[in-house]
């Protein structure tokens, strides 16, 4: 791609950003938007003919407007213009607002495919990948029956530049992914495949994910690509690092390209050809070998990568299901990371080895691991990795170990996240009716279940057993006994009593000889229960009654007095009353052997599938289908052995950092999927990736509050000094750099504190040759901090080194530690690079006075000595209180003395909009209280600030006064100091 000069910046259209930045209000903004767009549209109707550079600065300015949300009109015709032009900077910008802003309908299309046909043809590579760009990003139907024909021509010439055949083959993909009719590759298969051979490593992993979509939809078109995968695979795995110097990332030779190839082959079954079969499976026991291997970098990125491959060898050999070696040292590889210290990759293992239970091969790999998983059932913090252990815990389950699983998952549901208990109880109710031998064992488990879990047993669960028992005899007596014994708690709940009404109407005379269990003491216990229960239940305990008379006839005149009361047969329940009187009129008129044909035992039911499994079958989940299914249904479709669509190339590849969902909040994205494909970043984007949701490749924090306290390094008390030295060691600095004072803060140290007030991530600081970002997160009186250094030159960053320290009285308040699990970063930052450098932060006690960061580092020779302000403020360490109306202002009278409040009114910096105003509030660490105080208008905060000396509690209240611009900010805490310093905090914000 052609360099941009310095005299293709846009004056003009810098000038207008920095407008619209500065403008104070919504109002203010819109007006400068019309002035701009009626300058344009003046522009553009007059007389005078645009060069090409006003044209695009008039475009870029239009493109601007539009994705601040207003609608742009005009300008499509000039943007179309601009793609006519010979330099690349005017090309760019019409191709840009044209995939932005033209729609697929517009009358312009046919102008810009005219355009894209001449970029096609011109057999410019850069213009030719603008094109291929555009056309991708717009996707329409209009552009797939322009090109569809063209684009396969220019991916397989032989005279297409590589950086083409990348573009052409993705712009492709995305057209067959929107109107899959219209790409027909027909002649074009063959050569296509045959990509997979191509020289240039960018170009293969281009090809094979358009190779990757066409095989899942035409798979006997594109099988050839079997053998040239495998071929390609064996050239990788077998590779050393060096050989593939430009697409080794971390010592591991083109991770991406390998998992797209094992992708690839888990569209297909087993090779047939025996040489080809013989090197994949000889490939697939290399990448488990290498698994074996010490790491070659303790970098987090370099277990991702080999974990990514890993990962995917293992879903081949799972899909494949047909080596009975391979799958067992692949059970054996997973069993290793269940006991691994990252959490994503013990919720991986657990995942894949749900699967693997499945196989006849490997069942009996996974139960060897019976005791780890249980144990992480018991243990793991995390809610997504506990689900997993029972998913697994219910795909191993056997008669040989069915009672100890059960049992296991009885004792969990006890404690299971409410998200997942009804899920755990279907499936301890299929277990223990599947592999129950003794049907009294079967019987007490359903029952311990309703007890346990009781509102998350469906009617499903509680009907089956009633069928069991009324189908096996030998159970019955045991069963009458067991609910007996159960409704005699004190709490017993609603599916309990159902059960034994129903079981004790049908079969209560079977323990009816014991005088602890005689009729009128089985009456007298279920209808203690009636008044508590619901209409449905209510209904269910008459028909009981009724069978009681039938069943012993000395409860009759009981039971017909409990009829004939008011409030059955006069219920205003209309199913009520009606059996109350049906049932009273049956026991009143009908004969002993009229009751007795009426009310006889029900009949066994018919034999089918139980309604819980059907259940379960609707549920998505590894786990949510039991073993035999598995069995049965295997390899069908090859769904369950991962021959679908398993959505984005990263899956896998975000082993260490895959996200797991946690109740806890992830302010650092420590959890989330990082997006592993990105390079190393270039001097022009140098922390793009800091602050997106991926969040830094660091030592990952724990899942949850209490793993991320227990990962912080507790300093000691002792400290009475706050030294930190990285992100380079300072002994190794020369001594003209290290020995130099530390600068006195920036003048604008404070401003640039004041902005991180209210937020935790940004950047800190930005110059001509260092950009500071800075990523937080606080838990009760803990901090862990992630600052990055990034080079914005081309020269490298010599002697560099960082010192945090405190002024005066903080010393004492505040220690830092650093985080030394990852290796020492050396003192050189080289152009374009990023270093990073973790801080632990423990507050003992509130504190005024921010920590200074002095950075010092050579550069060109001129040593650059600056110091930073580092925005760790006594709010960070705030924890959210929530409280009700008549607390918030009892509290707030308790706290009257005169030192205890601070208050100043002061007049609006910026405008005093409502949910920049709550966002602002929440941002500070305080719980906003809703409908508290009386005016609506106030806005009113409640959290208790944790240090580790005290608690200190705070309660704000912000009156607003909107005509005036005016604001009251009035703050009382229990100590004085900490109302003054956060009432000079907040002033700022508002």
């Amino acid at each position: 791609m052609p360099a941009v000069s310095k005299g293709d910046g846009m004056r003009g259209l810098a000038v207008f950003i920095s407008d619209i930045r500065n403008c104070k209000s919504k109002e203010a903004e819109i007006k400068r938007i019309n002035k701009e767009l009626a300058n344009i549209r003046s522009k553009f109707k007059g007389d005078k003919a645009l060069d090409g550079y006003s044209k695009k600065k008039y475009v870029c300015k239009l493109l601007f407007i539009f994705l601040l949300g207003h609608d742009i009109d005009f300008g499509h015709m000039e943007a179309v213009n601009l793609l006519s032009s010979n330099k690349y900077t005017e090309k760019q910008i019409g191709y840009l607002f044209i995939s932005v802003l033209v729609n697929s309908n517009s009358e312009l299309i046919r102008l810009i495919n005219n355009a894209i046909k001449n970029d096609l043809s011109s057999r410019n590579p850069t213009f030719m990948c603008l094109a291929l760009h555009c056309i991708a990003n717009v996707g329409s139907r209009e552009m797939a029956e322009a090109f569809a024909g063209e684009i396969p021509r220019i991916l397989v010439a032989g005279d297409t530049m590589d950086s083409v055949k990348q573009s052409a083959a993705l712009c492709l993909l995305r057209l067959y992914k929107t109107s899959p009719d219209l790409v027909l590759m027909g002649e074009w298969t063959s050569r296509v495949v045959h990509l997979l051979n191509d020289q240039h490593m960018g170009v293969v992993t281009a090809a094979i994910s358009l190779i990757t979509c066409l095989s899942q939809k035409n798979p006997d078109e594109f099988k050839t690509c079997v053998s040239l995968a495998v071929s390609r695979l064996s050239r990788i795995v077998s590779s050393a690092s060096t050989d593939l110097q430009d697409y080794t990332y971390y010592f591991v030779p083109a991770p991406w390209l390998s998992c797209k190839l094992l992708r690839l082959l888990q569209c297909y079954p087993p090779p047939e050809d025996g040489a080809v079969k013989g090197r994949l499976v000889e490939c697939l026991e290399t990448i488990l070998n290498k698994a074996q291997e010490p790491p070659k970098s303790k970098k987090v990125q370099h277990s991702n990568a080999k974990n990514a491959i890993l990962f995917e060898a293992i879903s081949l050999i799972i899909h494949y299901d047909s080596e009975p070696n391979l799958l067992v040292r692949a059970c054996n590889q997973l069993g290793q990371f269940l006991q691994h210290r990252e959490t994503n990759l013990r919720y991986l293992a657990l995942e894949s080895m749900c699967t693997l239970a499945s196989s006849e091969f490997s069942h009996e790999a996974v139960k060897t691991h019976i005791e780890t998983v249980i144990n992480a059932l018991k243990t793991e913090r995390d809610v997504s990795v506990r689900q997993r252990a029972a998913d697994l815990l219910y795909a191993m389950c056997d008669r040989s170990n069915a009672k100890q699983i059960v049992a296991e998952m009885l004792s969990y549901l006890e404690t299971a996240d409410y998200s997942i208990r009804e899920e755990m109880v279907l499936k301890v109710a299929i277990l223990a009716e599947k592999y129950a031998v003794d049907y009294s064992w079967y019987v007490d488990t359903i029952l311990n279940l309703i007890r346990i879990a009781g509102d998350y047993v469906s009617e499903e669960v509680w009907y089956r057993v009633i069928q069991i028992v009324i189908n096996r005899d030998d159970v019955q007596g045991y069963a009458a006994k067991t609910v007996f014994e159960a409704l005699q708690a004190p709490a017993c709940h609603e599916n309990m009593v159902k059960v034994g009404g129903y079981i004790l109407g049908e079969f209560g005379n079977l323990i009816a000889g014991d005088p602890r269990s005689s009729p009128l003491v089985q009456f007298n216990l279920l209808h203690s229960k009636f008044h508590l229960c619901s209409v449905p239940t209510r209904a269910l305990l008459l028909s009981a009654y009724i069978k009681f008379i039938n069943l012993f006839p000395e409860t009759k005149a009981t039971i017909q007095e409990v009829l004939r009361s008011d409030s059955q047969i006069r219920n205003s329940d209309v199913e009520l009353q009606q059996r109350a009187v049906e049932y009273l009129k049956l026991s009143s008129i009908a004969s002993t052997d009229v009751l007795a044909t009426v009310l006889e035992e029900m009949p066994p039911f018919p034999e089918r599938e139980s309604s819980i499994l059907a259940k379960l079958k609707k549920k998505k989940g590894p786990g949510a289908v039991s073993v035999s299914e598995l069995e049965e249904g295997k390899r069908e479709g090859g769904e369950l052995n991962g021959g679908g669509d398993r959505g984005a190339d990263t899956s896998a590849m975000a082993a260490s950092n895959a996200s797991t969902p946690s109740p806890s909040a992830d302010l650092l994205g420590l959890r989330s999927a990082a997006p592993v494909g990105s390079a190393a970043p270039s001097a022009g984007s140098l922390l793009v990736d800091v602050f997106s949701e991926a969040g830094p490749a660091a030592p990952s924090a724990g899942v949850n509050d209490d793993g991320f306290l227990r990962d912080l390094e507790q300093p000691t008390e002792t400290s009475d000094t706050l030294l930190v030295e990285g992100p380079g060691d300072s002994d190794s600095a020369p001594p003209s750099a290290a020995s130099e004072d530390p600068a006195p803060p920036l003048p604008e140290a404070d401003e640039l504190l004041n902005k991180f007030v209210c937020k935790n991530n940004g950047v800190l600081f930005e110059n001509q040759l260092l950009q500071i970002g800075i990523k937080s997160e606080y838990r009760q009186n803990l901090g862990r901090m992630y600052l990055f250094y990034g080079n914005k030159t081309s020269v490298q960053f010599a002697s560099f080194t960082t010192t945090v320290s405190c002024p005066g009285e903080l010393q004492s308040h505040i220690l830092y530690d650093l985080n030394v699990q990852t290796k020492p970063v050396e003192p050189l930052v080289e152009g374009g690079a990023q270093v990073q450098q973790v801080l632990n932060i423990e507050c003992l006690t509130d504190f005024c006075d921010a920590p200074l960061l002095n950075i010092k580092f050579r550069y060109g020779g001129a040593l650059q000595n600056l110091t930073l302000k580092l925005p760790v403020t006594i709010n960070k360490f705030f924890q959210p209180t929530e409280m009700a109306s008549h607390d918030f202002f009892q509290r707030w009278k308790q706290l009257s003395q005169p030192q205890q409040e601070a208050q100043k009114i002061f007049k609006a910096n910026h405008g005093m909009d409502t949910e920049v105003l709550k966002a602002k509030l929440l941002g500070l660490g305080t719980a906003l209280l809703e409908n508290v105080d009386p005016n609506p208008e106030n806005y009113v905060c409640a959290g208790v600030i944790q240090t580790k000396a005290q608690q200190v509690g705070c309660l704000l209240r912000l009156e607003p006064n909107a005509q005036a611009q005016m604001y009251r900010l009035t703050l009382r805490c229990s100590k004085d100091t900490v109302s003054k310093r956060l009432c000079e905090l907040l002033a700022e914000q508002f």
